[in-house]
């Protein structure tokens, strides 16, 4: 076989030294502070169970047979789509394969050559590599600061008073666990007549009764567009474009991550809707168990008084800062070899000297699981 090119060999040689280089890892076994699965639907016996009932009751090919603009818009989409607009109380939605799928769709095809798009410099890689697909231009602000965002529009303004602004944060960002103002920023930006998008990743499922974080402030008529995705508390795979009638016509014309790839098969969307009816009738109880497990978690930390680690957060992602790629990654072995999965996130996914442990919380962990993972947290780091 032929040998990788000396520039890509070059690459990962730098990679390894910096100790910041990715491999792809099975780990079973091990107390999940990890994974995506909040609420725990990833792992619920009886949701598999539920949703191959379900399609027994309404059964359909294996796989969907081709893009949703051939063969593969199956009645289910349909049924799911109407479904998702009611509950997060949008005019419309659209399916994607992915979060990833959805944002670039999104951003590679919504904002016009002459358009501006500014983002917080938190948000998601995808959210990033769709920018760069456009042909708008697009600036970063900086992390949750409306101040730097009016400075911004108000330059770009003195250049071009013609440009549609479009402007984009997370309700829950992945890397710090921290919420911006969603109500100040759309405020803002109904006030100077831009367009907000707001991705809900890490928030789906979760706030807003089990809605998302806009629909818990009462922002759904604020807002441009929400991206949510199901492969966090709903425990699936795929997401969606929550934004009006017209929005959703629009993407299916020029979303070229719609337009040109295989649908999802039946099974995904039967089990999402699925997990969504269990979410709405039963979801109120592993909701309210997530939130408890947030809470005991941030009392132990003070009582550990390693408070100064942690980055402030109220969600299920909760991060100790370690400097240095091999010390971060240390400690996480170290916490392997006690049965613990906690994932170290390393530069240049996150600022060199920001390196961190990263926890992700979930209904289904313990309260001795939680202390006693934090205790030797605080051994490892002293």
């Amino acid at each position: 076989m032929e040998k990788l090119p000396k520039k890509l060999r070059q690459k990962l040689s730098e990679r390894l030294m910096n100790d910041a280089v990715r491999s792809l890892s099975l780990i079973d076994g091990l107390v999940d502070f990890s994974s995506n699965d909040y609420l725990g639907f990833a792992r619920n016996e009886h949701l598999s169970k539920a949703a191959t009932d379900f399609l027994k009751i309404k059964p359909q090919k294996n796989g969907s047979t081709g893009s949703r603009l051939l063969t593969g818009n199956h009645t289910l989409y349909a049924e799911l789509e109407d479904f998702l607009a009611a509950h997060h109380k949008s005019e419309s939605s659209l399916v994607f394969n992915s979060g990833y799928d959805a944002n670039v769709g999104f951003f590679s095809s919504v904002p016009q050559r002459g358009d501006i798009v500014f983002y917080d410099e938190l948000v998601h890689a995808s959210i990033r590599d769709g920018i760069q697909m456009g042909h708008a231009k697009s600036y970063k602000f900086t992390h949750n600061n409306i101040g730097d965002l009016s400075r911004h529009i108000e330059r770009s303004r003195n250049m071009d008073g013609n440009s549609e602004i479009y402007i984009v944060t997370e309700s829950v960002f992945s890397m710090d666990g921290d919420t911006p103002n969603l109500v100040a920023l759309a405020n803002f930006c109904s006030e100077n007549g831009c367009h907000l998008i707001v991705d809900e990743a890490h928030a789906t499922g979760i706030f807003g009764d089990g809605r998302d974080f806009v629909c818990q402030l009462g922002l759904e008529q604020h807002i441009f567009a929400r991206i949510i995705t199901f492969g966090k508390a709903l425990g699936c795979h795929g997401a969606a474009i929550l934004g009006s009638d017209a929005l959703k016509n629009y993407l299916v014309n020029f979303a070229r991550s719609l337009i040109y790839t295989t649908a999802l098969p039946p099974h995904t969307i039967g089990t999402l809707l699925v997990s969504y009816h269990y979410l709405r009738d039963f979801g109120e109880e592993p909701r309210k168990q997530l939130q408890q497990n947030i809470d005991y978690f941030k009392e132990r930390v003070k009582q550990l008084k390693i408070s100064e680690a942690f980055l402030e957060s109220n969600s299920a992602i909760q991060c100790a800062i370690v400097p240095g790629n091999a010390k971060v990654k240390s400690i996480a072995t170290q916490l392997r070899h006690e049965g613990f999965d906690v994932r170290p996130i390393l530069s240049p996914t996150v600022k060199e000297g920001e390196e961190r442990l990263r926890f992700c919380l979930h209904a289904y962990n313990t309260k001795e699981e939680i202390s006693r993972v934090l205790s030797f947290l605080k051994n490892f780091m002293e």
